[in-house]
């Protein structure tokens, strides 16, 4: 049982479509910032936004979650361990203690755990469907939180995949994360992998490798570049779980 976070309102602000809340999620004694963005007319679908190396909730938020709110769908984007108002995401480079890398990644699904029971519990009946969505570090995570949490409805993977074959850190790095595995474990909840035809950080292969290993129903989209998304990508993305979440409801 995930325990709920205690919640800490540092301001609100009405955005267009809805009101735009910066919260601090106090997890096992860590103060996590994220920002809340939640829709006029609540539709009771919610996504939980986890962003990639060296960036922040505030980017996920405002690259992802403005788009998901103009389909009436509420988004919770926290900042990860080391990043953001946390710290130097430089740091994780310089670590080189496997305990503190496995440390620092549980601490980080505890956390995205506790978002999740968050948006469940939001006031006026919480979300009744809940989608996760993550871009590079953050799909690893999405995809491993989702194998954990079957409360998780919809997936989507932006600049995600299998780790490398044949680097000296990719047997290390299975022992924590293990896409294939994860990707199993989905079972029958609908996928959505995004990916960049030239991206040079989570190449083709690995995308594929990842999708030809999941379950329908799963989708692979391709964008015409490198490992950031395209505005048309990231629309399309949100289209598809907002209608994802809404088909939950009929």
């Amino acid at each position: 049982m995930v325990r709920l976070p205690s919640i800490q309102l540092q301001d609100e602000t009405r955005v267009s479509g809805g009101t735009r809340v910066h919260l601090i999620l106090n997890v096992e004694g860590e103060a996590v910032s994220a920002v809340l963005l939640r829709p006029e007319t609540p539709a009771g679908a919610a996504a939980l936004l986890l962003h990639g190396l060296s960036s922040r909730g505030a980017v996920m938020a405002g690259e992802v979650g403005q788009v998901l709110l103009r389909r009436g769908v509420a988004s919770l984007s926290p900042d990860l361990p080391l990043h953001g108002s946390r710290g130097n995401p430089l740091e994780l480079q310089g670590v080189r203690n496997p305990l503190e890398v496995a440390r620092l990644w549980r601490l980080a699904l505890r956390e995205a755990e506790a978002g999740a029971a968050f948006l469940r519990s939001l006031e006026g009946g919480g979300a009744r469907h809940l989608g996760v969505v993550g871009y590079s570090l953050g799909s690893f995570l999405a995809l491993t939180l989702a194998a954990r949490m079957r409360e998780l409805d919809a997936v989507v993977l932006a600049a995600g995949g299998d780790l490398p074959v044949g680097t000296p850190l990719t047997t290390l790095a299975r022992t924590l994360v293990d896409p294939v595995r994860a990707v199993r474990h989905l079972r029958g909840r609908p996928l959505l992998m995004l990916n960049g035809r030239a991206d040079p950080v989570i190449r083709p292969d690995q995308a594929e490798r990842l999708f030809a290993n999941a379950q329908e129903p799963k989708e692979l989209r391709w964008w015409n570049g490198g490992h950031t998304p395209s505005a048309g990508a990231i629309d399309g993305a949100a289209a598809w779980l907002a209608a994802e979440l809404s088909a939950l409801s009929r």
